[in-house]
């Protein structure tokens, strides 16, 4: 989604997304922070039902688990991470939903409540807790369907998952899904919250969430030129959640300067 190397090969035809891997690890541990997203050609990366292979890390399901075995190099500072990550869902959803009218994009959880397990090597570090796994889909660029987004989920008392996704937030027609996904399989709507604005980032990106109450930012993970990631504490469904959120401006993002900026935190391996 966020490849500049897939877009620049778009302009000159069909590109072959499996030309176009990456694993996103980010680490935001402090004096142990990382971001890797090293992009992988195709004669480095094998895929099957159970297995996927993006150069020297790999993802196996073994019918219960999701294993991940990392072996990346950080950007822009060169530090190595290394390690395992198992994810075991509470159950499976099969759940998707169109994100606008076409249909061409697509989004849904895969695991809203799972638990997972950081086994690290490089930096010496675990831990576990709660995990939550989810899949975008599309059809077409992203910039054909969308310009900007919010996005959130927060786990409640009784174990279930929140997710509010704001479309084009500024936009009166933009479409809210406001879904809760139950710990028994159910995925129930909810009346979504009005909109609290939220501080702009650091570049100057508009951000909101829909919450009953004030909202609090606890942690500023990634500010960027396009996209911010965040841990917030608002007020849904009459209980105070700790959320994780996220914004993306489209525009941004396609921008010809940002995209020439990108490599130096999204490095190539053809």
């Amino acid at each position: 989604m966020f490849s500049p190397y897939y877009a620049w090969a778009r302009r000159s035809g069909q590109a072959n997304p499996m030309d176009h891997c990456a694993l996103n690890v980010a680490l935001y541990s402090p004096g142990a922070g990382r971001w890797c997203m090293t992009e992988r050609g195709a004669r480095h990366c094998q895929r099957d039902a159970e297995h996927f292979v993006i150069g020297p890390s790999r993802l196996h399901w073994d019918g219960q688990r999701l294993i991940l075995d990392i072996d990346e190099v950080g950007m822009p500072i060169p530090l190595r991470v290394r390690g395992r990550v198992t994810l075991e869902p509470s159950r499976l959803f099969n759940f998707s939903t169109p994100l606008e009218t076409s249909g061409r994009h697509r989004w849904g959880p895969i695991a809203p409540q799972a638990r997972v397990k950081v086994e690290l090597t490089q930096p010496h570090m675990s831990w576990q807790g709660h995990a939550y796994l989810d899949s975008n889909e599309g059809d077409e660029p992203i910039e054909s369907g969308f310009t900007h987004w919010d996005w959130s989920r927060g786990q409640l008392s009784d174990g279930s998952t929140a997710v509010i996704y704001d479309i084009e937030p500024d936009d009166p027609a933009g479409q809210v899904l406001a879904l809760r996904f139950m710990p028994d399989g159910r995925v129930l709507p909810f009346e979504a919250p009005a909109q609290k604005p939220l501080p702009p980032t650091g570049w100057r990106i508009a951000r909101r969430m829909r919450s009953q109450g004030p909202v609090q930012v606890l942690q500023q993970l990634e500010d960027t030129p396009f996209y911010q990631r965040s841990v917030l504490r608002s007020r849904l469904l009459d209980e105070d959640v700790t959320s994780f959120h996220e914004t993306l401006n489209v525009p941004r993002l396609v921008n010809p300067i940002v995209r020439t900026l990108l490599p130096w935190r999204m490095p190539r391996r053809a």
